[in-house]
């Protein structure tokens, strides 16, 4: 869909916008948002309090995004090393929470499940929907005597557009190599998670699922993904495909929990295989990411 001629709308703002919002009730309390609205039917709230990742994402009105029962938790309530390092649990939901950056995966060697970065407050650089609906921030991992990281995040679409495109840059700024590892977790639920979804990683077909059937939580599977793309069809109508550069994140990580009132399917591109170690990123070292999201009707 085409952004309005200039003419017939009083102003741009109209049609696309990026507006910072706060939300107000519950456990949500106090979370800054971003809403940004293409005009062209995709319409996502950014997060600066939760690391500018991505909480709600509707594609013409339809919520694709996996949300959480209880909303998404501010993350002053809770901490990623409780429940033996299993904070994330607690605070995890939306689009897109990111993961890193010294440590992904399961809690190991003091570091907890995905790492630290998860849900941590960005510093939020710039907000803008002139001719491009676009957002920067800022975001550190650091401390002393250890690991200390700063990553530097944009997200941008198109007025009229149908698509989100995010860049990361990832900086050591430390004295000494540190291990550096990274994953995008985007997290799906219905009318993307249906019964007969099936779901692609280039050519290849993963499977067709079934949701809503009791039956044990599947684990975390990862594949080479030389491609670069990730794809879910659903028969209620809608699709989405992600793109990645390949080359910084070589693997996808498939995870799904299918059982009643939880139906959530995770797409996962990531830097390392299952047991793989996280390598180290040099004093000064960066790593540049990207990644493209593209709803669409279903054919």
């Amino acid at each position: 869909m085409a952004s309005p001629p200039r003419h017939l709308v009083p102003t741009p703002r109209a049609h696309a916008s990026l507006r910072r919002v706060a939300l107000l009730d519950g456990p949500e309390a106090g979370l800054e948002a971003l809403a940004l609205s293409t005009g062209g039917g995709l319409d996502a709230w950014l997060l600066p309090g939760r690391t500018l990742d991505i909480g709600p994402l509707w594609w013409r009105g339809r919520q694709l995004a996996w949300m959480p029962p209880g909303g998404l938790l501010h993350p002053a309530f809770r901490r990623a090393e409780e429940e033996a390092g299993r904070g994330f649990e607690r605070l995890f939901g939306g689009f897109l929470v990111t993961c890193g950056l010294s440590h992904i995966r399961a809690p190991e060697g003091g570091e907890p499940l995905h790492g630290r970065l998860p849900f941590t407050p960005a510093r939020l650089t710039l907000a803008r929907d002139d001719r491009v609906l676009e957002a920067e921030a800022e975001c550190w991992e650091t401390r002393i005597n250890g690991p200390s990281f700063r990553l530097r995040r944009r997200i941008e679409a198109e007025p009229g557009g149908g698509a989100l495109r995010l860049t990361d840059e990832v900086e050591n700024f430390g004295p000494e190599p540190a291990p550096h590892a990274m994953l995008y977790h985007v997290n799906l639920g219905w009318p993307l998670l249906a019964p007969g979804t099936l779901v692609w990683c280039g050519a290849d077909l993963l499977g067709a699922l079934d949701p809503g059937r009791p039956g044990p939580r599947a684990p975390a599977i990862c594949r080479a993904a030389p491609s670069g793309e990730a794809r879910v069809t659903s028969p209620e109508g809608v699709a989405l495909t992600l793109r990645w550069d390949a080359a910084a994140m070589p693997f996808l990580q498939t995870w799904h929990d299918l059982r009643p009132r939880v139906a959530v399917l995770s797409l996962e591109p990531c830097t390392t295989d299952l047991g793989a170690p996280a390598p180290l990123l040099a004093p000064g070292e960066r790593r540049s990411y990207a990644l493209e999201i593209m709803p669409e009707d279903a054919r």
